[in-house]
């Protein structure tokens, strides 16, 4: 585990798998947490590359070439959060407000071309900003998705008593069984999955990606949990234009939480090739996101 600190606030990084496991200011809890010696419940904080969320079927097709991943969700046959969340990074750099973690996205079965990934935690006054960095340094041109798993808490209110308001202008309908797509993404205006102008969470209970995610006048797409006086943001880059939204009834320790995932892509966007990002050989990208009180 790593801790950072700036001023009044402070934040935890594990080693293995590059995860979010707290962050706090002025001893107030904006993510929910887990144990030092827990493994991470619910996919908490994780760092999710080669790609989000699901591949159906573990299985997709490069350059003609099918590509069989290992099947990480055996119930529903799927391939699921990418390759490097249960593995060690090693550290790049760590000072009193920044920690910086690196791993190699080996070839192997599914996955023909290497990556070296970063991704660096650094606390200021605004509050938590996370950059990603993916390089290729194979000899092949891939797609790859981005995404992230934290919990964000509007402090200690309620997940109930809090209204959730996202960017996102559609959502993408689940087959309910695997878990994938099961059609095109729809509008979300005029239907019960519109929360551009925010609802309150003990009338939803979701596991589904919303798109479309557009930003401000700042540049930066906004999402956000409320309750009475006390808030969280997550902002993110204009190229995590995805979001998936879980509401747990079971988080170890807190019972109803809120999952708020910023995603360059969509489930199963290797089969799909919506919003997959291409990189050649040598080839770098990057991309931020971050958490704030409000």
């Amino acid at each position: 585990m790593l801790g950072i600190s700036y001023e009044g606030a402070t934040a935890v990084i594990t080693t293995v798998g590059a995860g979010l496991r707290s962050f706090e200011v002025d001893g107030v809890p904006y993510v929910e947490t887990f144990g030092a010696d827990e493994k991470p419940p619910m996919s908490a904080g994780a760092v999710l590359v080669p790609w989000p969320n699901r591949t159906a079927g573990a299985s997709w097709v490069l350059d003609g070439v099918p590509q069989r991943l290992e099947v990480t969700e055996p119930a529903r046959g799927n391939a699921i959060h990418g390759l490097l969340r249960r593995r060690p990074w090693d550290v790049l750099e760590h000072t009193g407000s920044l920690v910086s973690l690196q791993a190699t996205v080996e070839p192997q079965a599914g996955w023909p071309v290497a990556l070296h990934v970063t991704v660096s935690y650094a606390l200021d006054g605004r509050g938590l900003t996370v950059t990603h960095g993916v390089k290729n340094i194979g000899d092949a041109a891939t797609p790859f998705g981005v995404g992230t798993h934290p919990y964000p808490r509007a402090g200690n209110a309620v997940t109930d008593a809090c209204t959730l308001t996202l960017a996102a202008t559609t959502v993408l309908p689940l087959d309910a069984e695997r878990m994938v797509p099961s059609g095109p993404a729809v509008p979300v205006e005029g239907t019960s999955f519109d929360f551009r102008s925010g609802r309150r969470l003990s009338e939803v209970r979701l596991d589904l990606p919303f798109g479309g995610c557009l930003p401000s006048e700042d540049g930066l797409v906004h999402h956000s949990l409320v309750a009475d006086e006390r808030g969280v943001e997550v902002w993110a880059d204009p190229v995590f234009r995805w979001v998936q939204v879980y509401t747990p009834d079971s988080y170890p320790g807190r019972g109803r939480a809120v999952a708020v995932e910023p995603m360059t892509c969509p489930p199963d966007a290797l089969n799909s090739g919506t919003d997959l990002i291409w990189i050649a050989p040598g080839e770098s990208w990057g991309g931020r996101w971050g958490i704030r009180p409000l």
